[in-house]
């Protein structure tokens, strides 16, 4: 049997490194996308070649990113791009369109990218709890915006919309994200005594390690095409 091919854009994020760790740990040939301009890039290329994985370094260009899938031909997509802490407080200035620049508009330049190449890989989203028509904050907006370009692009998807994502290992400090999860996971933990299991399922954090193992999961699962799944999801898969 052949093995796939996964495309990971997004790779030195937090849970973007750990997926690209457990597919080449799965057996997949794995490609892990650095911008050829990051500050990250001499110190992930050696880390994610040790893993078995190659590096690519296409810019984020739509022309030269559709050359890049069509010689790739990825069976996978990973979308695991979003803002940095710096550039999400950047944000905040109402006259800024980060979020929309970046977690709208690459998500919709990768998904132009395959349909361009004509190829029709899973493509695995990342997006965040809460996600919807009705969103109101700029980062929220520029997600749904994401979602729906890949759910309507005909590509075969998997959304994933997770809640906090916290643990050890980010290369940013981020005291109040830790603070939140964890109180917030307490207080989960009550209600989850109290009954409220499904709420809890869905609106505890996870680590790194434990999100990628259920993208990573997904992605090789025909039963998880076109479906947009949240934590309580993950957590009571099969």
């Amino acid at each position: 049997m052949t093995k796939p091919t996964a495309f990971v854009a997004g790779a030195t994020g937090y849970t973007g490194r750990e997926v690209v760790r457990l597919l080449a740990q799965s057996g997949v040939d794995t490609i892990a996308h650095i911008r050829p301009n990051s500050s990250r890039l001499d110190e992930y290329t050696p880390r994610f070649e040790s893993y078995g994985a190659q590096v690519d370094t296409t810019p984020w260009d739509e022309n030269e990113m559709c050359e890049c899938m069509s010689e790739l031909q990825p069976d996978i997509v990973f979308c695991l791009i979003g803002t940095t802490r710096a550039r999400k407080q950047a944000a905040d200035n109402p006259n800024n369109n980060t979020y929309h620049a970046v977690d709208f508009k690459l998500t919709e330049l990768l998904v132009h990218a395959c349909q361009q190449a004509e190829i029709q890989p899973r493509f695995v989203y990342i997006s965040a709890i809460g996600v919807g028509p009705n969103a109101t904050t700029s980062y929220m907006k520029a997600r749904w915006m994401a979602e729906r370009s890949v759910v309507e692009s005909q590509l075969p998807y998997t959304v994933v919309r997770p809640a906090f994502i916290s643990g050890p290992g980010r290369g940013e400090s981020r005291p109040g994200e830790r603070v939140a999860a964890a109180v917030g996971d307490a207080v989960l933990e009550a209600l989850g005594a109290l009954g409220a299991k499904k709420l809890r399922d869905r609106y505890a954090s996870m680590t790194n390690t434990e999100l990628a193992e259920h993208l990573v999961a997904l992605a090789l699962s025909p039963d998880a095409a076109n479906t947009v799944v949240d934590a309580y999801d993950l957590r009571h898969r099969d």
